[in-house]
């Protein structure tokens, strides 16, 4: 079991405010606030953390779980209108497996961030 993850973005504040939004659709919001880092989380526990670095490359790809296909929706709605780049709008991805509805988009920085439903539609 992951208990927490850390990115490493190029600039904190304006990844701070996509988050935020993006996010915010699967109930996440910042929990956590430093100078130099900020943890995102269902309350009462940050397990998404974003810090001031240098971002990898390759980018990553992270996939938060979302409770339903609507939640799925949210999220890309709100990513994109938060300034992310779509990678794949809401749909079913089948060759994953039948229930697998799963929107993605790029952040700033260009990581891979997913939300994903596995539920029944």
């Amino acid at each position: 079991m992951i208990d927490h993850l850390g990115l490493s973005v190029s600039d904190l504040e304006q990844s701070r405010a996509f988050y935020a939004k993006a996010l915010a659709p699967l109930g996440y919001e910042p929990i956590m606030v430093f100078d130099e880092a900020v943890g995102f989380g269902v309350p009462p526990k940050p397990d998404f953390w974003l810090s001031t670095g240098e971002p990898g490359m390759p980018s990553l790809h992270v996939a938060f779980g979302a409770t339903s296909r609507a939640a799925v929706d949210a999220f890309y709605a709100a990513a994109l209108a938060a300034g992310g780049r779509d990678n794949g709008a809401p749909g079913v991805r089948a060759h994953y497996h039948p229930d697998y509805y799963g929107a993605f988009v790029l952040d700033p920085d260009g990581h891979n961030i997913e939300a994903v439903c596995h539920a029944p539609a």
